[in-house]
């Protein structure tokens, strides 16, 4: 089996409360590999073309509010099978419902926002992964 890759995200309230290392302690526990790292706060470029297929949705206006108002950390993870794992791994989008032992099992709540704040996004297929990575890591292309 090929290694893949997949684009991951600690969105800005993963970076608030402090959560990067403990989020890539898991990643790399796990035993995949950061082949790149930023943080930084994303641009409306950059977050127009990654929530592309959401435009035009009632919520689409207040997540991009949320994730371009302060600082998220962007990664590329490598791995077999890394986009299934990582999303395993993240838990389910509620965190109400994600499981423990998971990322957003174990660290993230619902906080009675107009956006889900869940920590963290994983590529949820390999033509995504391709497609966002080269939107927050255009060089890897």
């Amino acid at each position: 089996m090929t290694p893949q890759r997949t684009l991951v995200l600690l969105k800005p309230d993963a970076v608030k409360r402090g959560l990067r290392g403990e989020i890539i302690r898991r990643i790399e526990a796990k035993g995949y590999t950061i082949s790149a790292l930023g943080q930084r706060t994303a641009t409306d470029e950059e977050l127009s073309a990654h929530y592309a297929e959401h435009e035009g949705k009632p919520f689409y206006p207040g997540l991009v509010e949320y994730m371009g108002a302060a600082p998220l950390v962007a990664l590329v993870l490598e791995g077999e099978g890394v986009i299934a794992g990582f999303r395993s791994l993240a838990g389910a989008t509620n965190p109400t419902e994600a499981a423990p032992g998971t990322i957003r099992g174990d660290l993230a709540r619902e906080w009675d926002l107009p956006v889900i704040q869940n920590l963290v996004h994983g590529s949820d297929s390999e033509e995504s992964a391709a497609r966002e990575i080269g939107i927050w890591f255009p060089e890897l292309d």
